[in-house]
């Protein structure tokens, strides 16, 4: 999953080859920087246009001295695996930062489990269950990585983040690392209440002794039934609206008459209704257009307003990001 801290066309700034400023302003950066980077094929919906700049830091402190940097005027995102997450077709303006290998790192000295920010849910769940440390079994039906199961909150299958966190730790814009204790997380239902701009980097977790084979065989039942209830199979991007207090979003949704409703190349999941479908042509415009469809119908018919659960970001196909210098490098 991500942190959207702008998306002011780069256009905007008027300003000429980005990667060019970053160098001069950031001597000694080790992290490779990639010019018009394509950002569709690592969606799930296979669908979005480029990064005006993407980078991949080599390690915590390159990416320390990245934001420190970094001009004030340059927007940045933060991407995971984009597995809840909406790349629209005109691309996202400024830096998109993807946090690689040295941040994925899962070490475990019980009761805690140590994971970087990079590290994917399922691999969390799979080494808590080798080492016969339960709690952690809900993360193997989470398609996503540490960072973005922090930054909304992510839950399932009668568990969430912030009943196993301990702590977490985040960089700022200006590259100062942050300890983050959980009320200072103040995590709600997929929600997290620390400031957009911050990018973590790291959690830790709690965990409690158990039998590896029984907690192989909890995570064995989520993967069933998830893969029972859910379009795993296809090109999706996962819960699509938040449940609203009281209700289920897929009921009101099927409730207002969506259930494989369609818009150009997108589709409301057959399967389960709160998930969109990339049926092989779709653009971002088409599923976010169908979202916001699903959205009026549900609202005429209920009166509920949901609230969308996946991260849409960038801009649209008529204001395509700016044409940066300096091709691909590091």
């Amino acid at each position: 999953m991500m942190a959207a801290m702008a998306t002011r066309p780069a256009a905007a700034r008027g300003e000429g080859g980005l990667i060019a400023r970053l160098r001069a302003a950031i001597p000694g950066l080790r992290g490779r920087l990639t010019a018009k980077a394509p950002l569709a094929g690592v969606t799930w919906f296979r669908v979005g246009g480029p990064a005006e700049v993407l980078f991949k830091p080599a390690d915590e402190d390159d990416l320390a001295a990245f934001l420190a940097g970094c001009p004030a005027d340059v927007p940045l995102t933060v991407m995971g695996v984009a597995s809840n997450l909406l790349v629209r077709d005109g691309g996202v303006p400024g830096v998109v930062i993807r946090l690689g290998r040295a941040f994925a790192e899962i070490t475990v000295d019980p009761p805690l489990l140590s994971a970087g920010a990079a590290a994917l849910d399922l691999n969390v769940a799979r080494r808590a269950a080798e080492e016969g440390r339960a709690g952690l079994e809900f993360l193997s039906g989470i398609p996503g990585t540490v960072g973005g199961a922090l930054r909304m909150n992510a839950g399932a299958y009668g568990s969430e983040v912030k009943d196993v966190l301990v702590m977490a730790t985040a960089l700022d814009r200006r590259g100062q690392a942050e300890v983050l204790g959980l009320e200072a997380m103040q995590l709600g239902y997929r929600h997290c209440g620390v400031p957009a701009d911050r990018i973590f980097t790291g959690a830790v977790f709690s965990t409690t002794a158990g039998r590896p084979a029984d907690i192989a065989a909890r995570m064995t039942e989520i993967g069933e039934a998830r893969g029972a209830t859910q379009p795993v199979r296809s090109r999706t991007g996962g819960s699509t609206f938040a449940n609203p207090p009281g209700h289920k979003a897929w009921q009101l949704i099927d409730a207002a008459g969506c259930r494989g409703l369609r818009l150009g190349g997108a589709q409301v999941s057959e399967q389960h209704t709160n998930f969109l479908i990339n049926t092989g042509d779709a653009t971002a415009a088409d599923l976010e257009g169908l979202g916001e469809l699903v959205r009026s119908r549900v609202f005429e018919q209920s009166g509920i307003d949901l609230r969308w659960e996946i991260r849409r970001i960038g801009v649209p196909a008529g204001e395509a990001v700016a044409e940066s210098g300096g091709g691909g490098d590091g």
